[in-house]
């Protein structure tokens, strides 16, 4: 006999609130979604949830929408960046950050490069 094998999926690993934070930014059509695991770097928060969208109306309102899953279960952010701008949006929830950007913005950032020492766990697109 065979042993079974469980593949491990991203839901699984990750703490609730960030699977609703992902769930909110693919609700509106976020993309090219990544969680940098930084628990073992020098990071000030434990993750970062990355994302891509294709407006500044986009980026508010992946922003917007990752406000409102949250507060559903009692989280709020401890503040909101770049929000005006849209170019690039940053939610902090203290062990977790969430940053959406339009394409242009996250290229420059490159904050997969820059965390390089981060675990990276890519999101799947749901159909």
């Amino acid at each position: 006999m065979k042993p079974t094998h469980k593949e491990t999926t991203a839901a699984e690993i990750l703490p609730e609130q960030i699977n609703h934070a992902i769930e909110a930014a693919l609700d509106k059509k976020a993309f090219d979604v990544r969680v940098l695991a930084l628990r073992n770097s020098e990071a000030f928060t434990d993750y970062f949830v990355v994302c891509s969208a294709n407006s500044i109306r986009q980026v508010r309102a992946v922003v917007d929408e990752i406000g409102k899953k949250l507060r559903i279960i009692q989280r709020r952010p401890s503040h909101i960046e770049g929000y005006e701008h849209g170019e690039w949006g940053l939610i902090d929830f203290f062990d977790f950050v969430v940053h959406v950007f339009t394409p242009e913005t996250r290229h420059f950032y490159d904050l997969e490069r820059l965390w390089g020492n981060a675990i990276k766990i890519d999101i799947p697109k749901i159909a």
